[in-house]
């Protein structure tokens, strides 16, 4: 027994080696395939697109243009990195591209920021003068591409698309809306509780509404969003037109947020009220509002904001980013996956994506606001120290 108990004992052993040996010899293989299967298919350049926003605009990237980018240069492959919503998204960007300023090659290849980004990048020399060596810089009308938030931007930046505050209304119960601010206070007065907005804190929609109030009552707009600069003794000036926003919103509802006042526009609690257009043409989409609802841009004009593509200036892939941008802005794309399938404003002039969309889907984002009046009632935002001192002093 001690005899076979040894032979086994031994075999046993020896078995387990070769099983062993074979193991590890197979994985090798099953590696080594691996790899050269990826060196056959995987794209030659990997393109890095990293950008701020909701989750959406991960989406966009992901499963959108990324795509259709590689479908269009096989030999390119984007990887999409998301660092979120709002200007926080957008200051991740920036630290990242700072970081690698003093490298010969960055990390990046092109980015989708917001406005304040282009004041930060621009006052550290970061990015690529390209935008107007593209093809599709002569669709770009928009002043937003020139100048933002102060800072002089032209051939650093492509808007992807502009999202804009507006005042929507019911015309079943509003047959005559007014068409400027003076006329809204005059409506609110003889229509007490029906014009409803989110005022400062519920949401972007209130806060633009009440930015463009201090623009029409103070006439100051180029000096507060577009040339600066920052005079503190502008605040003293507020007083008055303060006084006027508050006596307004007695004649108000004030709604807990952008989706709250579309929700009691759409129960007829309100019937007029600032939304962001994408949201407005999301919800008319689901069947969330009533389908006579329409919306207008007053006079003299209330903000909104584009997203930008930049590019950095160290990219490791400037011409494949480039054309990543040229893809993304042409007529085409942006009539499909902008206006169509986000329902947001072109950031080329709205007339180029005329004869790639139907009738129909144009006359729906174009209906009530032409591309004539974006251009000249979409205004910017404030500049940074006048947003903030804009906010708390209506607050």
């Amino acid at each position: 027994m001690s005899f076979l108990n040894k032979n086994f004992k031994e075999e046993k052993i020896v078995f387990t080696k070769l099983t062993k040996f074979w193991i590890i010899f197979l994985i090798a293989c099953v590696m080594l395939v691996g790899v050269f299967s990826l060196g056959a298919f995987a794209a030659d350049t990997k393109l890095v697109y990293m950008t701020a926003g909701d989750v959406n605009m991960l989406a966009l990237g992901q499963h959108v243009i990324g795509p259709q980018f590689s479908e269009k240069y096989p030999d390119v492959s984007v990887m999409t990195v998301h660092t979120g919503p709002g200007n926080a998204g957008s200051r991740l960007i920036f630290e990242k591209i700072l970081a690698d300023k003093d490298k010969k090659e960055g990390d990046i290849d092109v980015v989708m920021i917001h406005q304040i980004f282009l004041k930060w990048a621009m006052e550290e020399d970061l990015l690529l003068d390209y935008a107007k060596g593209i093809d599709t810089w002569q669709y770009i009308t928009s002043p937003f591409a020139k100048n933002t938030l102060g800072v002089d931007v032209e051939g650093y930046c492509m808007p992807m698309f502009h999202s804009q505050a507006v005042v929507a209304f019911n015309p079943k119960y509003v047959p005559n809306p007014p068409k400027t601010y003076e006329e809204i206070v005059k409506w609110a007065e003889e229509n007490p509780g029906k014009f409803g907005y989110n005022g400062i804190k519920g949401g972007m929609s209130g806060v633009a509404f009440t930015c463009g109030w201090i623009y029409w009552k103070t006439g100051k707009y180029e000096k507060y969003a577009v040339t600066g600069p920052f005079d503190e003794a502008e605040i003293a000036t507020w007083d008055e037109p303060i006084k006027e926003l508050k006596e307004f919103n007695k004649n108000v509802t004030l709604t807990g947020g952008n989706v709250a006042t579309l929700d009691a526009l759409n129960r007829g609690e309100i019937w007029m009220g600032p939304v962001w257009v994408d949201m407005f043409l999301s919800w008319m989409a689901e069947g969330k509002l009533d389908p006579a609802t329409r919306i207008l841009l007053p006079e003299p004009g209330m903000p909104g904001q584009p997203m930008y593509f930049v590019i950095p200036k160290n990219a490791p892939h400037p011409e494949e980013a480039k054309n990543f941008v040229e893809m993304v802005t042409s007529p085409a794309v942006q009539a499909e996956e902008i206006v169509k399938r986000f329902n947001w404003y072109p950031g080329i002039d709205g007339s180029y994506v005329k004869d790639f969309v139907s009738k129909e889907t144009f006359d729906v984002i174009y209906q009530d606001v032409t591309p004539a009046m974006l251009a000249e009632f979409g205004l910017a935002f404030p500049l940074g120290d006048y947003f903030d001192a804009i906010l708390e002093a209506v607050e």
